[in-house]
């Protein structure tokens, strides 16, 4: 089986968000399966400097407004193979992927990603000018989303399987885009990629694609609702025969409390005393007054109304009376950022606060601390609360999308059944935010409940042979039909 994996960003070489923790992981997983598997990815600044010996593999000349481009191969550390869209015009500059140096958006995106998806359309059509043609093309989010509309009208098109990251951010453009992106005129209307009068990308991929998927369970039926469809639930809900929702996996090898570099002391279940060690070194490095028995909230996160980081900022003075310490490690929204910093200042040695994105001090505060807090409004899968249920550090979590799949509330029944992982709540407020955590501060001090529900959190399986397998089905049945 051979399939095209199309996405706007891969880790390492570029990374905003999860997207490019699954388009590294999955690729690599199918690989694992014996799947032909080969990355689609723009030529970015930091992926060309990191990949200095890819060759040319094809020239691409596109009519309409697209500038011409040339198909760079090559593979990625893990060996997967890669191929790197060059275009000068529309990818080599400062700034991101999507945004300029002060975080605005670019004003070709419609183009930049246009491009990504005429050329994943152009290489799984009759016309390639690849010799390798795949089964099946893979897109995501809406950066790829005009891949399975420009398939649609296509010769010899492969079948196409379109996965939603998150909802809420669509590549909704102006009208004369579409003429731009050399669609067919026929294609802007309700039943197409027309969008409230505009242009949508991911509303593109949702109707023409073969196949929907999300990447957690909850979610897919949480998109069918109006409360986090926003407005494509309708058309969701018609495609739900063809919507699954498959669990996204992590990376064990990187997330490995027992051979992490970042780690003052390595530790697994077996030995988990190695974790009081990184506590220590973390109550160290922050600033927070050393102290192995007060309960350790840690929070790794976008500063963002989505993240509800605003509810953990209001709640910070009540959360460290009870007494617990609290430490923050994101950036984001500028007043969320300012609020931090000030209650790091006014409660020193008891909050703490890193603006900004350390890799290594991520790792740290999912080992050092002994409750972590991930109270998302909406999230469609999360990778964080599984990063710190493999560490052994139980996680607060708002009952939404990929956290209620991933995280079971402690309580009599669950812990008898060995199952418990953290701890959940369901009303998206500060007193049942707070409440919590003062129910996950008095079971931390029960030390043998806690050491229980360390074990159940760390040998839980959120690795992606699971989820490989769910996607390789998927393509299979697409294949038969």
């Amino acid at each position: 089986m051979r399939v095209l994996f199309a996405t706007s960003e891969v880790a390492p070489l570029i990374k905003t968000g999860g997207l490019a923790d699954v388009s590294a992981a999955l690729p690599a997983a199918l690989h694992r399966m014996g799947v032909d598997v080969r990355i689609l990815l723009p030529g970015y600044p930091q992926v060309l400097k990191a990949l200095p010996h890819l060759q040319v593999a094809a020239k691409i000349s596109i009519q309409s407004s697209f500038p011409a481009a040339r198909l760079l191969a090559g593979s990625l550390p893990n060996g997967i193979l890669l191929l790197v869209i060059e275009c000068s015009e529309l990818y080599e500059r400062g700034g991101g992927a999507y945004q300029d140096e002060h975080g605005l958006d670019w004003p070709d995106n419609a183009l930049r990603f246009g491009l990504l998806s005429k050329i994943a359309a152009l290489l799984s059509c009759a016309d390639s000018p690849l010799d390798w043609k795949p089964d099946i093309v893979h897109c995501n989010d809406w950066q790829t989303g005009l891949t399975p509309a420009y398939l649609h009208f296509s010769d010899g098109a492969i079948p196409c399987v379109m996965t939603v990251h998150n909802l809420a951010f669509q590549g909704v453009f102006p009208s004369q885009t579409v003429a731009e992106l050399a669609l067919p005129a026929e294609c802007f209307q309700p039943d197409g990629v027309e969008f409230y009068g505009s242009l949508s990308f991911m509303k593109a991929g949702l109707y023409y694609a073969d196949h929907i998927t999300t990447v957690s369970p909850s979610y897919a039926n949480e998109i069918q609702t109006d409360a986090l469809g926003f407005g494509l639930q309708g058309l969701l809900a018609y495609r739900r025969e063809v919507l699954t929702g498959i669990l996204n996996g992590i990376d064990t090898t990187e997330w490995n409390p027992a051979t992490d570099p970042n780690l003052a002391h390595p530790y697994d279940d077996t030995d988990i005393n190695g974790k009081s060690f990184n506590k220590r070194e973390l109550q160290k490095r922050m600033g927070l007054r050393i102290d192995p028995d007060l309960p350790l909230f840690g929070l790794v996160s976008r500063f963002t109304h989505q993240k509800g980081v605003d509810l953990v900022l209001e709640i910070a003075p009540q959360l460290i009376a009870i007494p617990a310490q609290l430490v923050l490690l994101g950036n984001g929204d500028v007043e969320m950022q300012r609020t931090a910093l000030e209650l790091s200042h006014h409660y020193s040695g008891q909050i703490s606060a890193y603006v900004g994105f350390d890799e290594a001090l991520s790792h740290l505060i999912v080992a050092g601390a002994d409750i972590f807090l991930m109270p998302s409004r909406f999230e469609p899968c999360g990778l964080s609360q599984m990063y710190s249920q493999r560490y052994g550090t139980p996680p607060v979590v708002h009952a939404t999308g990929g956290l209620i799949d991933t995280v079971l509330d402690s309580n009599v029944a669950t812990l008898e059944q060995g199952v418990a992982s953290g701890f959940v709540f369901h009303s998206m407020d500060t007193s049942s935010l707070l409440a919590t955590a003062r129910r996950a501060a008095m079971a931390y001090h029960d030390k043998k409940t806690w050491r229980a529900l360390q074990h159940n959190c760390m040998i839980k399986d959120f690795g992606w042979n699971q989820s490989a397998t769910a996607y390789h089905d998927i393509y299979m049945h697409l294949m038969r039909r």
